[in-house]
C-alpha cells in the first residue's frame, strides 16, 4: 500500500570546498552518495554526520578512482566496482556501517557457493526467440497499475515502493524505461533500466517473473530489449545489483556477458530481510 512517509530524499549540499549529491534512503536505512566534487575529507565528515543524525546504519559512496584509497584510509571498505560508471571511468563502492548486525552477513559462504555455480555456466549472448504465446513490448504509463500488481505478488518487501502505481508512473516520467512480457494480455514478467543521463550509465533493475513462467528465458529477452534501447540512447554501460542468494538472476547476468565486481553486504531490504547484493556490470558502447 502507498505510504505517506517519505521513502527517500535526494539532497545536494555545497560547502566552501565541496559539493555532494546523496540519497537519504529511509526504507533501507542507508545513505547513498552518487556524485561529489571537491574536498574528500569534508565530504566524508559531512555525510557521516548526516547518516548519524537520521539513525541510518549503512553509508556507501560511489567514489572516483583517484579518491577510493582516501576513503579506504578513513575506515571505509571496498565492496564493489561499478565498471565504467563515470563516462567510462570506474566508480568504487566504498562503504561503512553504524551497526554490527548490518555489517555482518548471515549467508556469505552459501552465496559464494551460488556464485561459483553461476560462474561455471556457459555464456548465452545470442538473443532468444520470443516463445509462443508470449509478446514483448516497451511499457507505457498506462501499465503502471499492472506493474505495481506484479511486484506486489513477487516481493514481500522491496527496496523501493514498486507496489505503488503512482511511484511506478513517477519513475517512468523521470526516465526509467520498462519492458514487459505478456501472455494473452496478462503481465507475467518485467524489468527496467534506470538511466543516468549525466554519466551515460543505467541500472538494470526491477526484474520480476511470475513463478509459473520462470525458466523460459523471459528475463534474458527483457535484458536484450533493454540493452538495445540503451544503446540507441548512447548509454555506454549498465550494471545491476542481484540478490546474492538468487541463482536465477545472477545466472541471467553472467550469461548475458556481465562481469561480477563485488558483493554489497546487507545492502537493501528485499523479500523479508536485508540481503547481500552481487554487483554485475557490462560495457555496451566504448566511450
Amino acid at each position: 500500500m502507498p505510504n505517506d512517509r517519505p521513502t527517500s530524499r535526494l539532497e545536494v549540499e555545497s560547502g566552501s570546498d565541496y559539493t555532494v549529491s546523496f540519497y537519504l534512503d529511509f526504507m533501507n536505512k542507508r545513505l547513498r552518495v552518487d556524485d561529489y566534487q571537491g574536498n574528500v575529507d569534508a565530504i566524508y565528515e559531512r555525510i557521516a554526520d548526516v547518516a548519524k543524525s537520521h539513525a541510518l546504519t549503512k553509508v556507501f559512496i560511489k567514489s572516483r578512482e583517484q579518491d577510493w584509497q582516501s576513503f579506504l584510509g578513513k575506515g571505509c571498505m571496498l565492496e564493489g566496482i561499478y565498471k565504467g560508471y563515470f563516462h567510462g571511468m570506474d566508480a568504487y563502492c566504498m562503504a561503512f556501517y553504524y551497526d554490527l548486525g548490518r555489517r555482518s552477513s548471515d549467508y556469505w559462504m552459501e552465496e559464494d557457493c551460488i556464485l561459483q555455480q553461476v560462474l561455471a555456466l556457459s555464456r548465452k549472448p545470442v538473443r532468444p526467440v520470443i516463445p509462443e504465446p508470449f509478446t514483448l513490448r516497451l511499457a507505457l504509463p498506462k501499465d503502471a497499475e499492472q506493474l505495481s500488481q506484479l511486484y506486489s505478488q513477487i516481493f514481500q518487501t522491496y527496496p523501493t515502493p514498486m507496489n505503488d502505481p503512482l511511484y511506478v508512473a513517477k519513475t517512468m516520467q523521470e526516465g526509467t524505461i520498462y519492458y514487459l512480457v505478456e501472455s494473452q494480455n496478462e503481465l507475467i514478467s518485467a524489468a527496467s533500466a534506470e538511466i543516468n543521463v549525466t554519466y551515460a550509465n543505467a541500472e538494470m533493475t526491477d526484474c520480476a517473473t511470475l513463478p509459473a513462467f520462470r525458466n523460459k528465458g523471459l528475463m534474458r529477452l527483457l535484458m536484450h530489449a533493454l540493452e538495445d534501447e540503451l544503446i540507441a540512447r548512447q548509454i555506454t554501460c549498465t550494471y545491476s545489483l542481484s540478490r546474492a542468494l538468487s541463482f536465477g538472476m545472477n545466472a541471467v547476468f553472467h550469461q548475458m556477458g556481465y562481469g561480477y565486481y563485488g558483493r554489497l553486504t546487507k545492502n537493501c531490504d528485499i523479500y523479508d530481510k536485508y540481503e547481500d547484493m552481487n554487483l554485475w556490470a557490462k560495457t555496451l558502447i566504448r566511450p
